[in-house]
């Protein structure tokens, strides 16, 4: 096996407001292979976010260390892309306009440019809405925007957290195939933060379970459901079992941590 692209070493992290200290998460360490794609799970409050802004160079830990590639995170990295639930579309700006800033904050675009992002954003059904302010797209389609513009800049890694979470439920089973899709295409690495169970059993290689506060790893389970993956082996006992399996692995944190 080769190294792997991403290692969490005992991360632990306290924010400290107004003399008030609220551990977040305590002792976390794993490890992410390249072309994985990784759920992480959590009852609200278990440090979900707070991990993934870790992983991402958002934030410093307060104990532990972050690998990537083999070098510790101390900052955002270039190879590293992030989709977040709130959009962050610049209003004033068309779709393939948003897709093509990170681009233009780094280097001054080209006709290349351009056609790499009309074609990025063909590749998720945009096309006919490229020239479209984000008033006039609807919340799945902003997020595929969103999609898209990370993805464009090539990241060895994408981290994302609850990008489909605002969505309903039918959306949001279309912008998992979708990604799904995208992933597989481009041999993406990939590690979701999702509340949903069921979301992660359908893309994820592995589902990682934190307990709850401070957010500790409480269980790593492999997902072996063929791919590509359909909504219908959701059905299968083999996908039911592993949904049972990652509830009664948050339960049992829940139950623990009633008893501290």
């Amino acid at each position: 096996m080769t190294d792997p692209l991403l290692q969490a070493h005992n991360v632990s992290h306290t924010y400290s407001r107004r003399n008030r200290v609220t551990p977040a998460l305590a002792g976390v360490s794993f490890s992410l292979q390249e072309h994985e794609f990784v759920c992480v799970v959590g009852n609200s409050g278990s440090g979900k976010s707070t991990l993934l802004r870790i992983l991402g160079g958002l934030l410093t830990p307060t104990g532990g260390h972050v690998q990537f590639a083999g070098n510790t995170v101390r900052a955002p990295q270039p190879q590293i892309g992030f989709v977040f639930q709130n959009t962050n579309l610049m209003p004033w700006r068309t779709a393939l306009e948003n897709v093509l800033l990170p681009l233009e904050l780094q280097k001054s675009l080209d006709k290349h440019d351009r056609e790499r992002a009309s074609t990025a954003l063909a590749l998720v059904g945009l096309e006919a809405f490229a020239d479209a302010y984000p008033s006039q797209l609807s919340g799945g389609m902003a997020q595929r925007v969103t999609l898209t513009r990370a993805l464009l800049q090539s990241p060895a890694l994408l981290l994302l957290d609850e990008p489909f979470g605002a969505l309903d439920a039918l959306t949001r089973e279309r912008l998992n195939h979708e990604l799904l899709r995208l992933c597989r295409d481009r041999k993406q690495t990939a590690l979701m933060i999702t509340h949903s169970i069921q979301e992660a059993v359908f893309l994820a290689d592995r589902v990682l379970v934190l307990s709850g506060q401070p957010g500790r790893l409480q269980g790593a389970i492999s997902v072996d459901l063929p791919r590509p993956r359909t909504l219908e082996m959701l059905t299968w006992p083999r996908a039911g079992a592993l949904i049972s399996e990652i509830r009664d692995c948050l339960a049992t944190s829940a139950e623990e941590a009633m008893r501290e």
